[in-house]
């Protein structure tokens, strides 16, 4: 079953509460206008439910993962208006036919997580947990997550970590500046933290982080340098998705921790597909086997 585990798409509902707000994460019209983000202007059809399913169709998918997008800061937001968003787009989204699924996001700003609501997502359909990197930089971050990780650790179901909101950018920066600096900051804390305090934690849960961890892998040299005693330790459950990066970026990363780490996500419509140059039997592993065992058997 061919699989992408890195797509993005509003559902309708989801767009009209997006467009009721008066605050960022907000949408004026189709112009997305965030707190830490210059303001992006939305292709409406990247979001048509009709079009993108007959996309995944076209890339040969049998299985499309649909993520909240996380960089909006939805998660973050005062319950009252948190809940609303969150359930809109789970409503939306795991009604959308196949080869959709999706990655369930719950609510973070809670006084107290409630893990019942992660049970109850998985239960209903939804194939792992997602959160942002920005809610897991640290011991404190992994620790106040357990809840959450625990419910999905005990289905059976991944994390997938994703990046999170930006903060502002320095005066004069490019537009690219919060995908190629915040977000891979955010996935390189979140990674060292995992192996730090979410492992000993969480020692059968699954995780995948997106965009290839913003290639912490490879600094298994500098770790070692500085004190890790465990560079050349490869753990079986942590997963890559490939968003973004070609074959060269890719092939570096499977030097340090092998071809079966890696999963094929696209982070479509932001990203075009790139199934990386290194074979057929690489392709079918990132696209087919490693999703596979990432996913488990639900």
């Amino acid at each position: 079953m061919p699989c992408d585990v890195h797509q993005h798409v509003w559902p309708p509902r989801f767009t009209g509460l997006l467009r009721a707000r008066r605050v960022p994460p907000r949408l004026d019209g189709w112009t997305l206008h965030l707190p830490g983000e210059p303001p992006y202007t939305v292709v409406p059809a990247d979001h048509d439910l009709t079009a993108r399913t007959e996309l995944a169709r076209a890339d040969g998918l049998d299985r499309a993962l649909i993520c909240l997008s996380s960089p909006l800061g939805v998660e973050f937001l005062p319950p009252a208006e948190a809940v609303p968003l969150l359930d809109a787009f789970h409503e939306g989204a795991l009604a959308l036919p196949a080869p959709f699924g999706v990655w369930a996001s719950p609510c973070l700003s809670a006084r107290a997580p409630d893990p019942a609501s992660v049970v109850r997502l998985l239960r209903s359909g939804c194939v792992g947990l997602q959160l942002p990197a920005t809610a897991l930089p640290d011991a404190a971050g992994w620790a106040r997550r357990a809840p959450f990780l625990d419910a999905a650790e005990g289905l059976g179901r991944p994390l997938f970590v994703h990046p999170g909101p930006a903060p502002p950018a320095p005066p004069g920066s490019p537009p690219w500046w919060p995908a190629l600096v915040p977000y891979l900051q955010q996935l390189h804390a979140a990674w060292f933290a995992f192996r730090a305090f979410g492992r000993p934690r969480h020692p059968r849960l699954r995780v995948c982080f997106a965009a290839l961890a913003g290639l912490a892998p490879l600094h298994g040299e500098r770790l070692a340098a500085r004190g890790g005693r465990d560079r050349g330790r490869v753990d079986p459950g942590v997963f890559y998705d490939t968003s973004s990066y070609g074959t060269r970026a890719v092939d570096a990363v499977v030097r340090a921790v092998g071809i079966d780490a890696l999963v094929h996500g696209s982070d479509r419509p932001y990203a075009v597909p790139d199934v990386p140059d290194l074979g057929a039997t690489a392709a079918h592993a990132l696209r087919t086997t490693n999703p596979a065992r990432l996913l488990g058997p639900a």
